[in-house]
């Protein structure tokens, strides 16, 4: 049943399980650039969950690739060069900047990066509890039915994402649009009490480029994935927490919107709601 639920929100998307092999002397020959040597480097040092392959990687324009190497690299000591002026204008998702949509943007709630900077400088993470100084935020856990507003699991609730319709090749673009859809995702999994459950912005990413390469529209298909969340959440129980692992560090967290903050390690994903919610 656990097979179920995740394999739903992933969308059948494998993430990082060729990941293991890319550590190897293969990598680093096949670098022609420092930061797809860097890259080389990250993955062979045990950060390369939820990065693409190698082939993938190159794929990306240099500002891309530095603002998906920026948070592994980072956690084990290794700088990431930066590739011009164009990389440093797009703040950083807590996810390590996954690709085109590496960043964040939600205007004026969020202040200016998703780091601990603006709205969460004065944050501090305590366990399963983010506390600011005027406002808190509880880790999330899945709910059962009976503490769902009303209406939460009818068909009338709609994940409601507008199609993609530029061009994929735009990086700016695709960073913009699952910007903005990943605001709505994180919410309506939280009011359906699957906020445990929920995808990071590196799997969201990903979910993306791996269903629209395949010729299905990727709204569509998150619309129809959420309408079944729903009618199996009518009838199949769900655990609260599937682990007991939690954030590291508030630099992993980045505010959604004004009652929720989400963390994650692109492993794993938390989510923390205000009590006011």
């Amino acid at each position: 049943m656990r097979a179920r639920w995740l394999g739903l929100l992933v969308f059948g998307v494998c993430f990082g399980a060729t990941q293991a092999a890319l550590a190897d002397d293969a990598c680093m020959d096949g670098a022609k650039t420092e930061l797809e040597q860097l890259y080389c480097k990250t993955v062979a040092e045990g950060q390369g969950a939820g990065l693409p392959s190698p082939t993938d990687f190159k794929r990306n324009d240099p500002r891309v690739q530095a603002l998906l190497l920026r948070r592994p690299a980072g956690r084990i000591g290794l700088d990431v060069p930066d590739p011009g002026a164009s990389a440093t204008t797009e703040p950083p998702r807590s996810d390590d900047g996954p690709a085109p949509a590496g960043s964040q943007d939600i205007p004026a709630q969020q202040g200016d990066e998703p780091e601990p900077t603006g709205r969460l400088a004065e944050c501090r993470l305590e366990g399963q509890r983010i506390t600011c100084p005027q406002r808190r935020y509880e880790l999330m856990e899945n709910l059962p039915n009976n503490r769902l507003a009303d209406g939460a699991l009818a068909p009338e609730n709609r994940l409601g994402l507008s199609p993609f319709e530029g061009n994929r090749n735009d990086e700016e673009a695709v960073r913009r649009y699952l910007s903005d859809a990943y605001d709505r995702y994180i919410p309506n999994m939280v009011d359906i009490g699957l906020g445990a459950n929920t995808m990071s912005f590196t799997e969201f990413h990903n979910a993306f480029h791996t269903i629209e390469e395949g010729g299905v529209d990727f709204a569509r298909r998150m619309e129809r994935t959420f309408t079944l969340l729903k009618q199996d959440k009518k009838t199949l129980a769900v655990k609260a927490r599937y682990h007991d692992e939690l954030p590291e560090d508030i630099s992993l967290c980045t505010v959604i919107n004004h009652d929720i903050v989400v963390c994650d390690n692109v492993g794993t994903n938390w989510v923390f709601v205000s009590p006011s919610r």
